[in-house]
């Protein structure tokens, strides 16, 4: 069993110490002390976010930053909640400790779990520790308030942690075929902006699952796709400025000799 008698680090009582006077009600910085939790949540997500690109980027120092200020967003948070009594940042430590002790037995207590049944297992214990009414939706504890490609995400998780998946990812392609043969045959018809919607909504939730069988995240997946995109449309601007033209004025066939070319070099 791990020994959580182990003493923090003095670098997080630190911390802890800085966080406390930025605080202080006579001598602490005046944004510090006018922020509540909702004004500070967008910077929590901001920094999570900032820890990602860090990582897609490969930029261990930046990591080592981005990850320190993500830091500093829970103890803010943390400190906040002590003063209006509610917790302290000990009682943060205290109850991941615990959730992840609890949640891995076959870790912790010598317990022999199947891998494949370890996704079922870690579900079983969240509902257990929420106390999820029988009658409730396993679905019920994704939250609505992330990213829709996260959430689709979540959702199919979810579903699959207790057998509503596909056996294999050949019936998945398949499936995504058949939901963008919809939504070509919903673009064929008049004023049918709603079904079109609907479709294109259906088509991107399949490659999402398509995604999850091929064991890719999505979101990662798409922040890659993002930074080619811009990275090739970059050159093209860089070829175009170079020879004293305008984006604006050349062909489509120019620019998809000049996308192939960028293809070629990023």
């Amino acid at each position: 069993m791990v020994d959580k008698n182990i003493t923090s680090n003095n670098k997080l009582h630190e911390l802890l110490a800085i966080m406390a006077q930025l605080r202080d009600p006579k001598s602490g910085c005046p944004w510090d002390l006018e922020q509540n939790f909702a004004s500070i949540a967008p910077y929590t997500i901001e920094e999570a976010y900032e820890v990602a690109e860090a990582i897609q980027q490969g930029d261990m120092k930046g990591l080592k930053d981005e990850l320190g200020d993500l830091l500093f967003q829970v103890a803010f948070h943390a400190r906040m909640a002590e003063e209006q009594q509610y917790f302290n940042f000990d009682d943060v430590v205290s109850a991941i400790c615990d959730k992840l002790t609890r949640r891995h037995p076959h870790v912790f207590d010598g317990l022999d779990v199947d891998k494949a049944e370890l996704a079922a297992q870690w579900e079983a214990h969240k509902r257990q520790e929420k106390g999820v009414e029988p009658s409730a939706s396993i679905l019920d504890a994704v939250s609505v308030h992330q990213p829709a490609v996260n959430q689709a995400y979540k959702l199919q998780k979810k579903a699959a942690s207790v057998g509503f998946d596909w056996g294999s990812v050949n019936p998945v392609f398949e499936k995504l075929d058949e939901e963008i043969a919809e939504l070509k045959d919903e673009v064929g018809v008049v004023d049918n902006a709603q079904r079109i919607e609907e479709e294109m909504g259906d088509v991107l939730f399949s490659c999402i699952n398509l995604a999850r069988h091929l064991n890719v995240n999505p979101e990662w997946s798409l922040r890659q796709a993002n930074k080619r995109f811009a990275t090739r449309f970059a050159y093209i601007e860089c070829v175009l400025r170079d020879s004293q033209r305008d984006i604006e004025t050349c062909s489509a066939q120019t620019l998809e000799a000049l996308w192939a070319e960028a293809k070629a070099h990023c």
